[in-house]
């Protein structure tokens, strides 16, 4: 067994919440095939160099893609994190080195959420997680893009009276009022230009460190750390299993 691979405890997690096939041909195991595409989310390897423990690579590819395709992950993102603790929120992004690989769409292609910004050829991954640093909810946008406008689809779901965490590229009237129309409370530091400063706990500011720590586990995973995926769906999609795979772990810690 890999180190890469779902434990026991995992498995019996998420076994139940994949797609039911009560006709045809039965499916290839779905644990095997799992496990072949964690290794490659945690090894960072091209699809060709996965290990023939894990069955024929196309088959591994495929399901992967056909999932993404039909919603699987983020269906099983939400139910795995449907426990998340709502009381505080938070919200903020990190940019991702794009391989020059990733960087082979022709041009007048859709968007795939590559930009030119200082660290290159980037994308940038926004995040929002819970009082445990555990991500909620995941976006992707251009490296150059400003992080408000990601925020409008990113907050929109918020529990009555949850306190939400942002830095100064967070203060806008817009995000603000967002917020305070599903009876939530931004805890935003105000931008030095404006005039009415809002109210502000310097104490709760400092569990912003959570989300920080988010984006630190998540580049452990070498799939998202560098991004090799043309497009943007498959990349968005590595980052959903590493984030099921950091609940799942939470789970069983505390099981």
């Amino acid at each position: 067994m890999s180190r890469y691979d779902l434990t026991d405890f995992e498995w019996r997690v998420i076994a139940p919440l994949l797609p039911n096939k009560p006709r045809g041909v039965a499916r290839v195991d779905d644990r095997r095939v799992l496990n072949g595409i964690f290794w490659v989310l945690r090894s960072g390897a091209p699809w060709r160099d996965l290990p023939e423990r894990y069955g024929p690579r196309t088959t591994c590819y495929n399901r992967f893609v056909r999932w993404r395709k039909a919603g699987v992950w983020d269906r099983l993102m939400d139910a795995i994190s449907v426990t998340h603790d709502g009381d505080i929120q938070m919200i903020d992004s990190t940019s991702i080195r794009a391989h020059q690989q990733a960087a082979t769409g022709k041009k007048g292609d859709r968007d795939h959420c590559l930009g030119r910004s200082r660290g290159g050829l980037t994308t940038k991954i926004h995040a929002v997680v819970d009082a445990q640093g555990l991500p909620i909810r995941l976006g992707l946008t251009a490296g150059q893009a400003h992080d408000a406008p990601a925020a409008y689809r990113l907050l929109d779901r918020l529990d009555p009276r949850t306190i939400v965490l942002a830095d100064k590229a967070y203060d806008a009237d817009g995000i603000r009022a967002l917020i305070h129309a599903q009876n939530a409370v931004p805890n935003i530091p105000a931008k030095s230009n404006r005039k009415w400063k809002p109210c502000f706990s310097k104490r709760l500011y400092r569990e912003r460190n959570l989300v920080e720590r988010f984006f630190s586990k998540l580049n452990h995973f070498r799939r998202i750390a560098t991004r090799y995926d043309k497009l943007a769906e498959n990349f968005l999609a590595m980052v959903q299993l590493a984030s099921m795979r950091l609940w799942l772990r939470t789970y069983e810690s505390t099981a």
